[in-house]
């Protein structure tokens, strides 16, 4: 026999996401507070309104919009913000987001800089979230 064996266990975290019609809602804390998200694999990052970056304490100066985007609602420009903390039941620290304006985006989207960070699959109409 030799001497102690050295592992590593890890324990994953799952989230499973219903579609409720208008598409995977969550609530997210961010940074500890409530904001409500559809989950967009098809966004390329966090995209945060600006009434629910406001309540976040997050106030981009016009300057700051500098980010040309895409929106169902049209182009648009956006402000590039960094997040300490999200969460979901799973934790992604240090995340990349953007504030639109409330007019050219109906609803705060959780996207792809959040989603590339964990695992996660569409089965079965279900959106499964593993970290």
């Amino acid at each position: 026999m030799s001497g102690p064996l050295n592992c590593a266990v890890t324990i994953a975290t799952t989230v499973t996401l219903s579609n409720n019609g208008r598409g995977f809602q969550v609530e997210a804390r961010i940074d500890g507070r409530p904001i409500d998200f559809i989950v967009d694999t098809g966004a390329s990052a966090i995209a945060l309104r600006e009434t629910s970056a406001a309540k976040l304490g997050i106030h981009p100066a016009a300057r700051d919009y500098t980010i040309k985007m895409q929106t169902a609602n049209g182009v648009g420009k956006a402000a590039r913000v960094q997040l300490d903390r999200v969460e979901i039941g799973i934790t992604v620290r240090d995340v990349a987001a953007v504030v639109v304006a409330d007019e050219a985006l109906s609803t705060n989207l959780l996207g792809m800089t959040f989603l590339s960070r964990i695992k996660w699959t569409h089965y079965r109409g279900k959106l499964v979230l593993e970290q």
